[in-house]
């Protein structure tokens, strides 16, 4: 008896120990993130409520677009259900021009498909959410030997090739990746679009760009493709790299 009691008092010991090394627990060690959570939470919670969205959402999706200087922010809470658009957020400042990134310093915000690989809580530009730049597909086409990096979502409205957003939106966005992490969501997919291709005046300017570019028409065809797939579907396209570093949809 006594060792079935000993048994079940470390297995209880051993469960607590797990809920609290979950990644919600992990960022909420950092002191500026607990601030965010006690203040943000249910707040977000609430906007939840209102747009009948599962709290907290397990699947998360950004979309930005860089001429339209905005940020969306999609979720769902099973893998075959349909992405609702949770917020829009405005990108503060920007660097650069169309089309995708290829060299350090070139101050371009890149263009493609890419994921959240880092949460930085300590981020000189409040919180920080770090891209996969570069990736499969930019290690290609990018210069070999300085292809850039260091691309984050952060706050603080200042950026050299990032996509900056206010503050407070980065302090709510920072909340629900952290949570669809803690979920299960390993890679949060980050598509980063030249334009909104349904907005008349943005495509035309792009039109403008890719006149006199090949290589530019053909890349930026392809994520209009990946635009379009969503649009109707709401369910994210899955693409692949060619050897040449091309995207291609599935």
């Amino acid at each position: 008896m006594n060792k079935i009691l000993l048994t079940s008092f470390f297995m209880i010991i051993l469960m607590g120990s797990f809920a609290q090394n979950s990644f919600v627990d992990y960022q909420k060690s950092f002191g500026k993130v607990s601030d965010v959570f006690r203040r943000k939470e249910d707040t977000l919670k609430k906007q939840f409520a209102a747009k009948q969205i599962e709290w907290p959402a397990k699947y998360v999706y950004i979309r930005s677009f860089k001429y339209d200087s905005e940020l969306e922010v999609w979720v769902k809470s099973r893998f075959t259900d349909e992405y609702k658009l949770f917020k829009t957020y405005k990108v503060c400042a920007l660097a650069g021009t169309l089309g995708p990134k290829r060299i350090e310093g070139d101050y371009q915000v890149p263009e493609g498909f890419y994921y959240i690989n880092e949460f930085k809580p300590n981020s000189t530009y409040h919180l920080s959410l770090g891209l996969n730049y570069p990736n499969a597909a930019d290690r290609i086409l990018a210069d070999s030997l300085q292809p850039g990096g260091d691309i984050y979502i952060h706050g603080s409205c200042v950026t050299q090739g990032c996509i900056p957003i206010t503050n407070p939106q980065i302090e709510e966005l920072y909340i629900l990746t952290t949570h669809a992490k803690n979920n299960g969501q390993d890679f949060i997919p980050v598509h980063i679009f030249p334009v909104r291709f349904n907005n008349p005046k943005s495509l035309a300017y792009l039109d403008r760009l890719m006149r006199d570019d090949s290589e530019l028409r053909d890349f930026e065809k392809t994520m209009k493709q990946a635009y379009d797939f969503f649009d109707v579907t709401k369910q994210i396209p899955v693409v692949g790299v060619t050897t040449k570093g091309e995207y291609v949809l599935y």
